[in-house]
This record gives structure tokens, C-alpha cells and sequence, in this order.
């Protein structure tokens, strides 16, 4: 009778999972990768001095270039016309229409600062050969802006002022210690710095111009991060970012004139960013909502939040306000909608969207909506997750599947739109975009518990979402495999190797084969955290025995399954040999290898010719290999 009634139960049960699995389903139009890569990248807003018109990237040319468009959204505009190398738009000049504009070379990270003069001639502002350049702010006055560079010396970035009428740059601060920049006061007596000790822990100075004193505000014990967020508008006060005491970090105010350190605000998550608007009238502030951008505008003289337009599924991010304070534009994405531009009208609290990104040939209801799910690793530890369902998973089928890791390491898979993983889905496979142990995002415990044990623990918790994926009755368990970029491509050969009967397939995106060579590789410009590296991943001249046991390419031979690379030639943090030489090593195992090298790509694909290639390979391997 006990059998009967338990096999009664498991029919009910199966016809519930059944049940539920239909009310799921629907049929989708299948999109090509072209059709995807049709969909347009935008980023980046600044207004035009008279505020009539906004400037953004775009990559609808085909690369990264300058666009322009009126703040009605009509009359869009592409100013730069490069075919070769991403030229991404900075900023309106504050009182004209010049243009400050950046740019690499393929993806070799030493970028360049550039005028785009109003006749349409380029100048290159910082010629300065093998030497790095980043565009820092705008003077208060508006008269100037602030740089970084390390043409004076590779490893650190000097500040410098540049005169926008004669051009003519000059030190503003020589830095000689690895101090990160945090702000610069508007009355140009202050400079915020943060010094990085480890990942975990870091400190905060403050460096008088008038007296060149430099003053350690944060002297503590034990592991904490302080980081500048912003001067107050009367440079009497420092906001900053802190977990003193707390999991996650929040909003506090350093009172120079009677050295009081004082909480403004704390969130359930981590307060990621806060500045203010030109005349102090909106502080904006960005929570990282478990994995959601949450943004918060306070009006100081309404002394309350401003509504913000409810956008289900949605994040607003690139909060600007213009110097008037009467306009602010954002961006709002989702996993079924990428990036678009909107407008917001402080007077008549109107919003307007301004672009629509998606291709017009893709139904944006044949894609899904990320869900935040969580499951326990092996040692009962919660990991957050990402899931991606396909819509046409028919009831009693079961679909192969992807683990796919961000990068990092320390990096965070969030809510959005991903033109791969939605290519992938749209084409059958489901995709879990995991947050493994030492993510971001989750508490200071959690970042760190990844520390010393790379692709151990943390590649643990990859192999322990199949549980997850078992779990939910729909997921074939002899087709599992895993993907990865950076960090994320590392964790997929370590799988291959020291997991190496888990996962089907590896795709590895430009990842880490040898640990050794890249933390004694790394950019010049890295080097005021060099050590925060070392202490989370090892030093390559004490630890060298723990970076040879966890680099796959000494242990190629367990690699057994078929293995996807994907690679930029220029790419100065993971360096080509590391691919070369993990594709070389596993072919000899005989094992099916596939390599895709682009030569002018850096680290990640900009060119959408590119992205077309290496996602359509990736589909076809795993069509081949795994579905």
C-alpha cells in the first residue's frame, strides 16, 4: 500500500512539474546572431552648453563612435566616422560646441585624449607615445580640465590641469605613491585620494594644494575600505564610501573645519556612487540592489526623493543632471532591452525616451527576463545566480545548459541585457550567470571568501549549480557545460582541468592559463594595486608552488572535453600566449580544440563584424559538442 501511494505521488508531482512547465511555454522566433548584433550599443551623456543637445557613444556604424542628437531626440548625428579603432565620446566642451573625445588602439588600453574642434578637425591632446591618458572632470570654473597620465612614469598617473584656450597642460600633482583620485574640490585647495592596502582594505587622504600637506583621514586596524565619492559644493566637506563596521558600504561626510566624521545614509546593499549637481541641489546616489542598479535623488530644497518613472524589469543607470539643473538624462536597460536614452524634465516631471536600441526585427517578447535565483554550495554557502530560461522548453523536454562566470575576479553578474547569453538562449540553451564566491555585491565576508583559492572554492560553487540546474526538471544532466570571460575564462579551463569529468564543454573567452606569467605581466598602470592582486591571487615570487597548481596550463593533460578559445591579439591584461599556448597544450591531448583570434580586438570585442564571428563560432561549437 506505502508503494502505491508513493508512486501515486511521484505521477502528481509529475504531472504538477508538467503542468507548470506548459504554462511556460511558447513558441519564439529564432534570430540569427546578425539580428542581434543589429541591436545598437549606446553609452555615455553629456549636454551641449546651451543644453539643446546631448552626446553619447554608439557603436551603430558598426564600431564606436561620437554621436550627437537634440534633446527632443530628434536629429541624430554621427560626428566621428572611424572604421578601425572605437573613438568613444567624453564631453561637451562647458561653453561651446568642441567635443572631448578618447581613444585606443585596438584594444591596447593606452588611451588618448582628443579635441574635436568644431569644423570637424581632431588634435590630439596627449601625443605622448606609449604613455597612458584619462579625462578626468572640468574645472569648477570651466576653464580647464583634469587629466591623468603616466607619461612621467609608467606605473602611476599624475594629475595635470589643461588650459582649454591655449592647450597648454601643466602638473597639478605628481604622484609618486600609487594614490588613486577620488575628487577634486571646486575650489581647487583639495585633492581626495584612496591607496589601495587589498582588496578589502584601503585608506583615505587629503592633500592640500596651497600648503602640500597630505592628510591621512582614515587610520584604522583591520580591513576596511574608504573611498572618496565627492567634495561638498562649498569644499568644506568630504563625502565618502565606507563598510567600517558594516557587510555592505555606506554614505559618510569627513566636516574639515572640525575633523567630525559623520553617517549620512546606509542602504540594505552597497551604496556603489554619489555626487552631487552643479549648485549642490540633487545629491544622486546608485545602490547595488542584489544585483540591480537602485537609484535614489535627493532634492535638498524639497528636502525629499525624486520620483523616478517606474520601469518594471528595468535599471536607470548614468544618472546626469545638466548645469542648469533643470534637465537630466539616463539610461535604462533590461535583460530584454539594451541601453536607451532617456530625458527627464525637472519642471514638468516628464520623462522622455529618446532611442530604441533594439534591432526592430527582434520581438523583444521571444526574449526572457533574467531571474535572481539562489542555491547552496558544497558547504551550505547561498550563491546568487542569474537565470535564463528559454521560452520553448515543452513540457518533459530537457535543454542542454550553461554555467557562464563573469569576469574579475571580483567581478558581479547583474541584471541586463546580454547580447550573447539572449543569442544562446533564443537558440535553446538555458544559462546560469553565476555570482560564485568572491563576487561583488553580497557583503565584504562574501567578497573575500575566494581569497588564496582560486579556482578551487569558488570553482566549486560552479560545479555545484548543476544541482540547481537538476533541480528544476528541465535541464538535460549529460549536457551541462560551462562559459567564461577573463576571470570567468580562467574558471572555465580550471573546470576542464581539476573538474575535469563536469562540464561537456568550455568556451574561455581571453582567459588567465598561467598565473605566473600574467601577475608578472601585468599593465604598468596597475601597479598601485599591484599588491592587492598578489594578496588575493598570490605572488608569483613567493607563492609560485600555489600559482603553478591552480594555472591549467601545467596540468593540461586532464583536460579531456572539448575546449572553445576566443582571444584579442592586443590584449594587454591577458596576454595572447596565454591562449596560445593552453590551445596548443590541449590539442596535443587530443582533444577537439577550437580557436578564434581576432587581431584587432583587446580585451573583450568592440567590433560588431567581430562579435558576429566569435558568437556565431561559439553557437556552432556548441551545437556541435554539447546540444
Amino acid at each position: 500500500m506505502k508503494i502505491k501511494l508513493f508512486t501515486l505521488t511521484l505521477l502528481i508531482l509529475s504531472m504538477v512539474i508538467i503542468s507548470c512547465q506548459k504554462s511556460d511555454y511558447k513558441e519564439v522566433n529564432k534570430y540569427t546572431i546578425e539580428q542581434f548584433m543589429n541591436t545598437t550599443s549606446i553609452f555615455g551623456n553629456s549636454f551641449s552648453s546651451d543644453e539643446s543637445k546631448i552626446l553619447f557613444t554608439s557603436d551603430k556604424s558598426g564600431i564606436f563612435n561620437a554621436y550627437t542628437m537634440s534633446v527632443g531626440g530628434e536629429n541624430s548625428t554621427q560626428i566621428t566616422h572611424s572604421d578601425s579603432t572605437s573613438i568613444y565620446a567624453v564631453s561637451f566642451f562647458p561653453k561651446d560646441n568642441r567635443i572631448i573625445l578618447m581613444s585606443d588602439k585596438n584594444g591596447n588600453e593606452i588611451y588618448h585624449i582628443s579635441l574635436l574642434n568644431e569644423d570637424g578637425s581632431v588634435q590630439d591632446l596627449t601625443p605622448y607615445e606609449n604613455a597612458r591618458s584619462t579625462f578626468y572632470g572640468w574645472s569648477f570654473d570651466k576653464n580647464s580640465f583634469f587629466y591623468g597620465s603616466n607619461k612621467r612614469n609608467p606605473s602611476f598617473m599624475n594629475i595635470y590641469e589643461m588650459d582649454i584656450e591655449t592647450f597648454t597642460a601643466e602638473l597639478f600633482y605628481q604622484n609618486d605613491e600609487g594614490y588613486s583620485l577620488g575628487d577634486i574640490s571646486d575650489d581647487k585647495r583639495f585633492i581626495a585620494f584612496s591607496k589601495t592596502i587589498t582588496n578589502n582594505n584601503s585608506d583615505m587622504y587629503l592633500y592640500n594644494i596651497e600648503s602640500k600637506e597630505m592628510e591621512h583621514l582614515t587610520p584604522h586596524e583591520g580591513d576596511i575600505n574608504y573611498s572618496p565619492a565627492s567634495f561638498s559644493i562649498d569644499s568644506k566637506a568630504l563625502y565618502y564610501l565606507t563598510d567600517e563596521n558594516s557587510e555592505f558600504a555606506y554614505l559618510k561626510k569627513y566636516d574639515m573645519d572640525s575633523n567630525a566624521h559623520e553617517t549620512i545614509t546606509e542602504a540594505d546593499w552597497d551604496i556603489m556612487y554619489a555626487y552631487f549637481s552643479e549648485t549642490g541641489k540633487y545629491r544622486v546616489m546608485g545602490i547595488n540592489n542584489d544585483a540591480k542598479t537602485e537609484i535614489e535623488i535627493f532634492d535638498f530644497e524639497k528636502n525629499k526623493q525624486v520620483n523616478l518613472p517606474e520601469l518594471p524589469n528595468a535599471n536607470i543607470t548614468s544618472v546626469n543632471i545638466s548645469d542648469s539643473e533643470k534637465l537630466m538624462t539616463f539610461y535604462v536597460n533590461g535583460s530584454r532591452s539594451p541601453n536607451n536614452l532617456y530625458v527627464y524634465d525637472f519642471n514638468a516631471k516628464k520623462y522622455q525616451k529618446l532611442t530604441d536600441s533594439i534591432n526592430p526585427e527582434i520581438d523583444k517578447s521571444d526574449l526572457v527576463d533574467g531571474k535572481v535565483i539562489r542555491f547552496k554550495s558544497f558547504d551550505g554557502l547561498e550563491i546568487p545566480a542569474i537565470l535564463y530560461k528559454p521560452h520553448d522548453i515543452k513540457p518533459g523536454e530537457k535543454a542542454p545548459a550553461l554555467v557562464n562566470v563573469h569576469g574579475g575576479p571580483g567581478g558581479q553578474a547583474r541584471i541586463g541585457y546580454r547580447g550573447t547569453i539572449q543569442y544562446l538562449v533564443n537558440h535553446g540553451y538555458v544559462v546560469l550567470d553565476i555570482n560564485n564566491r568572491g563576487s561583488s555585491g553580497y557583503g565584504k565576508t562574501f567578497y573575500q571568501l575566494d581569497d588564496l583559492k582560486h579556482g578551487e572554492d569558488d570553482l566549486m560553487d560552479c560545479v555545484k549549480a548543476k544541482d540547481y540546474f537538476y533541480s528544476t526538471g528541465y535541464v538535460d544532466s549529460n549536457k551541462i557545460g560551462i562559459m567564461g570571460g577573463s576571470y570567468g575564462g580562467y574558471m572555465v579551463l580550471a573546470a576542464l582541468t581539476y573538474q575535469p569529468t563536469e562540464f561537456a564543454v568550455g568556451v574561455d573567452l581571453f582567459g588567465i592559463s598561467n598565473w605566473v606569467r600574467t601577475l608578472e605581466s601585468i599593465p604598468p598602470w596597475w601597479e598601485s594595486f599591484r599588491e592587492a592582486l598578489y594578496k588575493e591571487m598570490g605572488n608569483p615570487e613567493t607563492d609560485k608552488d600555489y600559482l603553478y597548481r591552480i594555472s591549467p596550463l601545467f596540468h593540461y593533460e586532464n583536460i579531456v572535453n572539448p575546449l572553445m578559445v576566443l582571444q584579442g591579439a592586443n590584449d594587454p591584461r591577458v596576454l595572447k600566449v596565454e591562449s596560445d599556448e593552453i590551445v596548443e597544450a590541449v590539442k596535443a591531448n587530443g582533444v577537439p580544440v577550437e580557436y578564434v583570434l581576432f587581431d584587432d580586438e583587446g580585451h573583450g570585442f568592440r567590433k560588431k563584424e567581430n562579435r558576429i564571428a566569435g558568437n556565431k563560432a561559439i553557437l556552432e561549437f556548441l551545437d556541435t559538442y554539447l546540444k
